[in-house]
């Protein structure tokens, strides 16, 4: 069995605490049905940039980029639905 590396710990703290930070957004939009406040120019563009660091991490075969990104995506996805849905 590998050995985690001090780097994929890090990459996968990182990966926790950013991708974590989409959650209280996309609980709020759910919770109060609004999403006014929100920048559909801004969340098309994360979207993009997200999709982007998925492919790299995917050909990087990078775990903490791919886990990250891919969860992050999922997120992201979801403000932009709720941001269509609740305008």
């Amino acid at each position: 069995m590998e050995s985690v590396s001090v780097t994929e710990v890090i990459g996968f703290i990182a990966a926790v605490l950013t991708t974590g930070g989409f959650v209280p957004q996309v609980v709020k939009a759910i919770k109060t049905k609004s999403t006014k406040d929100i920048s559909l120019g801004m969340y098309l563009t994360i979207t993009l940039g997200v999709t982007l660091w998925l492919l790299y991490g995917i050909l990087l075969r990078a775990a903490p980029v791919i886990v990250a990104n891919g969860v992050t995506l999922i997120l992201v996805s979801m403000m932009l639905v709720l941001k269509l849905k609740y305008k």
